[in-house]
């Protein structure tokens, strides 16, 4: 995952230097927290925030909390991640809703940041927990900002009020105004107000604003900010603050591999939560911000929890309880199979979901490679079979497989190799349906499975403990989940290394669920 990356891998890089001290002395703790300081300094985190928080990091670490524990250095890592969802936030802030509705956001920002796209995100999500938006076409000095909206609200299934053409034309004051007014008579419940920005903050950009707030008094005023912009985030941050003033703050661009520091200190800095970031251009690329995760993210610790939300949105519980069945009874077919890559797809970016493992971010380069059309193209195989073929793949004799790799445009090798690689799919799926865990090449043995490098200890094996869930990917995600609180991960501060996902692990999985 590219979020704050430089940052991350400078903090990982400095805490894994721990990892070999049986116990800290005041000079490895100086030594560490002189490295974060520069590590925060050259990601272009502000230094008031610097400052206080390597303060906090050495006098906790130099403190008893830290000299009893059993893993210093690990003792340190928790210490750092506190600190860090300290500086982000510390507890995540939900929208404010209005009692009356409708609800009145307005977006505000300079000229650049995203304000318009995230619009359309934000009006995607709220229609997606029930709610009926309304964009307003604020933005009347950029040019072709009215017609970007309406597309962006269009892609979004949203309604859109823009009475003017903009390019310089018409009364942003008034139309905020009115198309407030609009959504109370057709009973939308929230307005977005996308406001016009500038290049840089100047007093005419903090007028209308300011004069827009006014007139439509919203309930919530969202500062988005560009995560790359440097230091230029902290000053135009306090700037919209004293104009304009703000309830929260959006992050965008946060799939560039950029420092991004800054945008980390918007928080400290202004006294306003982070409520929402954007990590690419599609509409669904946005999530609300949770502090603690986040900072688990950059230290390379792993976001099991948002991996476990993605996969009960994505997946139906009904449909997952008869796939359970037919998994634990061996009736999984092709056509379950293509069912399940199609709701995996729902899920979103591989690559991202495999980002949030823990030990991910050392493994940048293999993400990087990871080919996600490897699904488009066993999703063409086997819809060229037919559904005798899907159902029992056993009859697919030489002249048939030949027959499908025409048809989806393949080579007979990828047709043996799907085949091949869904009946290993199948084996460990039945697994985790039973409640295991799957035995991957080079993820090491299920215990107690008898393979190599299993336990050489005979006699009964203690139960392993899982998720009992019926949905296959919920349980899958809960499992890995409970593995990653239980067994050392692969981040390698003091943590272990055992549960580290290896490059032949992403490969397997890549054969898995594609070409190898």
């Amino acid at each position: 995952m590219a979020t704050f990356g430089t940052l991350s891998d400078r903090l990982t890089e400095t805490l894994r230097n721990l990892r070999t001290k049986g116990k800290l002395t005041a000079a490895d703790v100086d030594g560490t927290v002189r490295e974060i300081r520069r590590a925060l300094l050259d990601a272009d985190v502000a230094l008031p925030v610097v400052k206080e928080f390597t303060a906090k990091v050495r006098e906790r670490a130099l403190g008893d909390e830290v000299n009893r524990a059993l893993n210093p250095a690990q003792q340190v890592v928790q210490i750092v991640n506190d600190e860090l969802v300290g500086i982000l936030g510390g507890q995540q802030r939900r929208l404010q809703m209005a009692k009356t509705a409708p609800t009145v956001i307005m977006l505000a920002g300079l000229q650049g940041s995203g304000k318009t796209t995230f619009a359309g995100k934000l009006a995607k999500m709220l229609e997606k927990d029930g709610h009926t938006p309304l964009l307003v076409a604020c933005d009347l000095q950029r040019p072709n900002a009215v017609n970007q909206l309406q597309v962006v609200a269009e892609r979004a299934g949203a309604a859109v009020y823009a009475p003017e053409p903009g390019n310089g034309i018409g009364d942003p004051v008034r139309v905020a105004r009115d198309g407030v007014e609009v959504a109370r008579r057709q009973q939308h419940d929230v307005v977005i107000i996308d406001t016009a920005g500038r290049l840089g903050v100047d007093a005419e950009l903090m007028k209308q604003a300011s004069d827009i707030r006014r007139a439509t008094d919203p309930d919530e005023v969202l500062f988005v900010i560009d995560a790359m912009i440097g230091q230029d985030a902290v000053n135009t941050a306090k700037a919209f603050q004293d104009g304009v003033d703000f309830t929260g703050v959006v992050l965008s661009k946060l799939d560039g591999d950029a420092r991004g520091g800054a945008a980390l200190s918007v928080a400290s800095v202004t006294g306003r939560p982070i409520i929402f970031a954007s990590t690419g251009e599609g509409l669904e690329d946005v999530e609300p911000f949770h502090p603690d995760r986040m900072a688990s993210r950059i230290l390379d610790l792993g976001d099991i929890l948002t991996l476990i939300e993605q996969a009960q949105q994505a997946f139906d519980e009904a449909e997952a309880m008869k796939v359970a069945e037919k998994l634990a009874t061996e009736q999984f077919t092709l056509e379950d199979f293509l069912e399940q890559m199609q709701q995996l797809k729902k899920m979103g970016s591989m690559k991202k979901m495999l980002g949030m493992l823990p030990g991910m971010g050392s493994m940048k380069q293999q993400l990087e490679d990871f080919d996600e059309r490897e699904i488009d193209r066993t999703e063409a195989i086997i819809r060229s079979m037919t559904p005798g073929e899907r159902r029992n793949p056993k009859v697919l004799n030489g002249s048939r497989r030949l027959r499908i790799a025409r048809g989806s445009g393949m080579t007979v090798t990828d047709v043996n190799q799907l085949v091949q690689r869904f009946d290993q799919a199948a084996k460990m799926m039945k697994t985790v349906a039973r409640g295991g865990v799957p035995s991957i090449p080079g993820m090491g043995p299920v215990p107690g499975s008898g393979r190599p490098g299993a336990s050489s200890k005979r006699g009964k094996q203690p139960k392993a403990k899982g998720s009992r869930s019926g949905n296959p990917a919920k349980r899958a995600a809960e499992n890995a989940g409970i593995a990653a609180t239980t067994t050392p991960t692969g981040s390698g501060f003091g943590l272990g290394g055992a549960g580290q996902p290896s490059a032949e692990d992403l490969a397997e999985l890549q054969r898995m669920l594609g070409k190898g």
